[in-house]
């Protein structure tokens, strides 16, 4: 399964516990969606923007996603965890990346993505804002707590 079908399952699953009421999102939980979803717009901009770039920036940009993932995995708990973790397991293709040549020497394993595969990251990324931004706006009105400031 690729990387944006999985994002889709996950993005699917949370839309599903909240049409059954079983996920409520705190308010704190939706602060920290919104704050996730940002930064991962600053790190992977429109498509015709990534395209344009340098394969070794790309990357870049790719593995500064997960490191704002794995930000916001550490500030939760629960079901928005869960989501980040899942999320994190999609993008781990991205680990095992690199964009500069071996020169004869080891790759520790890792390989060099084709420009395809940097898209299909790219664009699981961008279908992660969307979902983080759905999180953000999930939480019941019913709620008397205010957003943290």
């Amino acid at each position: 399964m690729d990387m944006r079908r999985i994002v889709a399952v996950l993005a699917e699953e949370a839309e599903q516990l909240f049409r059954d009421g079983v996920w409520e999102v705190a308010p704190s939980d939706g602060a920290l969606a919104l704050t996730t979803a940002a930064g991962l717009r600053d790190a992977v901009g429109p498509p015709d923007v990534q395209a344009g770039l340098p394969q070794i920036q790309r990357l870049e940009h790719l593995r500064e996603t997960l490191a704002v993932l794995a930000i916001s995995l550490a500030r939760t708990h629960g079901r928005l965890a869960w989501f980040l973790s899942g999320s994190l397991e999609a993008l781990e293709p991205v680990l095992r990346w690199r964009a500069l040549p071996a020169d004869g020497g080891g790759t520790f394993g890792t390989v060099e993505a084709t420009p395809a595969e940097y898209t299909e990251a790219e664009d699981a990324v961008r279908r992660l804002q969307d979902a983080l931004a759905t999180i953000s706006r999930a939480i019941p009105e019913s709620r008397d707590d205010p957003l943290p400031s």
